[in-house]
């Protein structure tokens, strides 16, 4: 009996349910952008009416019109007051994307700095016995507050970009290497005995088991080193931090301008989302086995 024509008719079938899922996938994107949309317009319309109807002062809850025009005068050239030829540069002789790249920058080098350190050292400490020896100081150090040693650190760095990078390097070197070292310690023994037994050296069993069994937890320890990082860019740019977006923010809010606070707030988020997404993706480039072993 010929297989053929069962074949034939499982074939056409097998493409009728990848279709059927592919379109399925893509319903469910549709409902869940437009769930997304209509929840930002509800949002938005409600803060628009609370404004409006001047149940809150603008002081302390801006207009969304307030906070565009804020974004668009912090993003061109503008006289510095109404009826002045004096023009100016943005907020602070920068533009809005310009202290928001400038932050960027500060944070690139302390999560850089944090995956430099914390990866080797999270590998350290979950192979040996410096990982019972220095996990306490470990989430001591995790445990503190930016602002806690946001002076210390201006003493001995001074107020420049030095700092600024040290502090958002402490912010995020414990939660790399604390995922490297958990990710590490999770590693299945009889992986790596099996390797071994194999005769493969130990530098090509770390290479080729530890390292793609623990990259995916030390990738995700990386998101969340970069997103608590970001949370402290305000901190990190209290004193000195123009241009950055914290700074930015941090100086309109003792200006009582309460439009471009809120409108650095906005940017500072959306750049968030935006930097998750990227690193999201990037999980997906560089660990695809993830969740299909």
């Amino acid at each position: 009996m010929s297989l053929t024509p069962t074949l034939q008719r499982a074939a056409p079938r097998d493409r009728d349910v990848a279709d059927t899922r592919r379109r399925g996938a893509r319903r469910t994107r549709v409902r869940r952008t437009a769930l997304h949309v209509t929840t930002f317009v509800v949002l938005l319309a409600t803060w628009w009416a609370v404004t409006r109807a001047g149940l809150v002062r603008p002081l302390f809850l801006p207009s969304p019109g307030d906070v565009w025009d804020a974004f668009v005068r912090a993003n061109s050239d503008h006289p510095v007051s109404a009826g002045s030829d004096r023009i100016v540069r943005g907020e602070q002789n920068y533009y809005l994307w310009e202290h928001l790249v400038a932050s960027l920058q500060r944070i690139a080098a302390g999560v850089g700095g944090g995956i430099l350190v914390g990866v080797p050292l999270g590998l350290v400490m979950g192979t040996t016995f410096l990982g019972t020896l220095l996990e306490p100081y470990l989430n001591f150090l995790r445990s503190l507050p930016p602002l806690a040693y946001i002076g210390l650190l201006i003493v001995w760095f001074g107020i420049g970009d030095t700092s600024k990078v040290w502090l958002l390097f402490l912010a995020a070197f414990p939660p790399i290497t604390m995922a490297t070292m958990a990710s590490v310690r999770g590693v299945r023994e009889d992986q790596v005995n099996a390797a071994l037994s194999l005769g493969a050296r130990r530098t090509q069993t770390v290479w080729a088991v530890v390292l793609p069994s623990t990259l995916p937890d030390v990738l995700t320890g990386i998101r969340v080193a970069t997103g608590f990082a970001w949370t402290t860019v305000v901190a990190a740019e209290i004193a000195n931090g123009i241009p950055g977006i914290g700074g930015l923010a941090y100086l309109a809010g003792e200006q009582l301008r309460s439009d471009l606070v809120v409108a650095c707030i906005f940017v500072i988020g959306l750049a968030a989302i935006v930097l998750d997404l990227g690193l999201k993706s990037l999980e997906r480039a560089l660990v695809p086995w993830r969740g299909k072993a």
